[in-house]
């Protein structure tokens, strides 16, 4: 007879309890989803004000301790090392995008890639080129940074929605991010269930290439629709160089906030080659760094109120309340799945989601054999799903912010992440790779 796996009993979060912790990620969702829902727009109701309301209700709900000691816990969580290292990345991406944007960088290099490629397949390149570029640096984010201006331009060029391309960039950032081999969800994964990165990548390209190739044939198809353009002259091709400069040194695995630097050095040496005044520049670069000011409020937001989420026991009741009911091997790998797309859902974080539910998901897989390659690719798959579909998730924070468009504007859009949720789904009903399956622990 199997064992249920073991929740620290000293932290057992009562129902009711627990469901209140995590009332306030069901008010955003109310006040922002099905607010826009209703309205049919979007636009209608601010991201950020939906967060000001649940985090006034996630302190007022965080009972038994001083007001003052509830907003310094919020503040912490909001204040945490990995929250403001994304706002400085936001910071240097506002002032790369908008300096490179204004001295003509962009268009250049759109105008350079339309040329190699037919309008046809500018859609599947783009694609491509993301899942390249995040399987190359391991991270969604300098993928995010590198490409999505470059989307932006690309559908206005030929009068397309915006939205759709930007979510093209968006499924491409996440194919990498959950498979490289220096991506932060990959080391959490494989760390947290005790397997080899190598092993771990073979057991997730299961998963991960089939949806891919599947979303490359959509874009393909759809491709065919694409209009021809017409291209400005080649005589600025130079100012493509602050691109090469941030994809090669991304590439070479350079910490994104050092490749952001060196890419707005770069734009402004070539926009004073072409003869923009450096105050100018500055105001550019200045206006870049204003626009990021809605994306850092509402990560501040989202970081506080997920945190005042977790110490009040929300995050630890979804653990006792989903470890609960296992039922074989399928079951197990189901519920690995879903726990961490859960608590992903509460964090907004795909590593914080993946290093929270890291040990008892070893445990349920040691304990109903799951093989630990399996269980690695599932956590650091699943959790790209979630954090590519929700609109808080930094990624699509930053790209929507970059293309001037709602949160809420990509998800119709993104492919990617839905044909990976079909295969987790048909990985686990199927139990393949065959080869990871194993017999349960005695």
């Amino acid at each position: 007879m199997i064992e249920k796996p073991s929740i620290d009993t000293d932290r057992r979060v009562a129902a009711g309890k627990g469901w209140l912790a995590l009332s306030p990620v069901i008010v955003f969702l109310l006040l922002y989803v099905a607010v826009s829902v209703i309205l049919d727009d979007f636009y209608k109701m601010p991201i950020a004000v939906a967060l000001v309301v649940a985090s006034m209700w996630a302190v007022a709900i965080y009972r038994g301790r001083p007001l003052m000691e509830r907003i310094e816990t919020f503040s912490r969580a909001a204040g945490h090392f990995n929250i403001l290292y994304m706002i400085w990345v936001f910071v240097l991406a506002g002032a790369f995008a908008t300096l490179a944007k204004e001295i003509g960088a962009i268009d250049a290099t759109v105008n350079l890639t339309l040329r190699f490629f037919p309008p046809e397949f500018v859609i599947p390149t783009l694609f491509f080129a993301a899942c390249f570029i995040s399987l190359s640096v391991g991270t969604s984010v300098g993928t995010v940074v590198a490409l999505t201006p470059l989307a932006v331009e690309i559908a206005q060029m030929v009068d397309a929605n915006t939205a759709f391309y930007v979510a093209v960039v968006l499924g491409g950032a996440f194919f990498g991010d959950n498979l490289s081999f220096i991506s932060d969800t990959t080391i959490a994964a494989t760390r947290s269930q005790g397997c080899n990165m190598a092993d771990k990548f073979k057991a997730n390209l299961w998963i991960a290439l089939p949806a891919a190739l599947v979303t490359l044939i959509i874009y393909i198809i759809m491709g065919q629709e694409t209009p021809a353009m017409e291209l400005a002259g080649d005589s600025d091709s130079f100012l493509i160089l602050p691109y090469i400069v941030v994809l090669v040194t991304a590439i070479a695995g350079i910490n994104v906030t050092v490749v952001l630097s060196l890419g707005i050095l770069t734009a402004i040496i070539m926009g004073l080659i072409n003869g923009v005044g450096l105050i100018d520049m500055a105001s550019f670069a200045g206006a870049g760094i204003d626009g990021m000011g809605d994306l850092i409020i509402i990560t501040l937001l989202a970081a506080g109120m997920l945190g005042l989420i977790k110490a009040a026991g929300g995050i630890q009741f979804l653990l006792q309340g989903l470890t609960s009911s296992i039922s074989g091997l399928r079951g197990a790998q189901a519920i690995l799945a879903i726990l961490v797309g859960i608590v992903n859902l509460c964090t907004a974080n795909n590593t914080v989601a993946i290093i929270t539910v890291g040990g008892i998901s070893r445990d349920i897989a040691e304990r109903y054999g799951v093989d630990p390659r399996k269980s690695a690719s599932i956590l650091d798959s699943a959790s790209c799903v979630v954090q590519c579909l929700i609109p808080y998730g930094a990624q699509t924070l930053l790209a929507t912010s970059l293309a001037g468009i709602s949160p809420a504007a990509p998800f119709p859009y993104l492919y990617y992440p839905w044909a990976l949720a079909a295969m987790i789904a048909l990985s686990i009903i199927f139990l393949f790779p065959r080869s990871l399956n194993k017999k349960p622990a005695p």
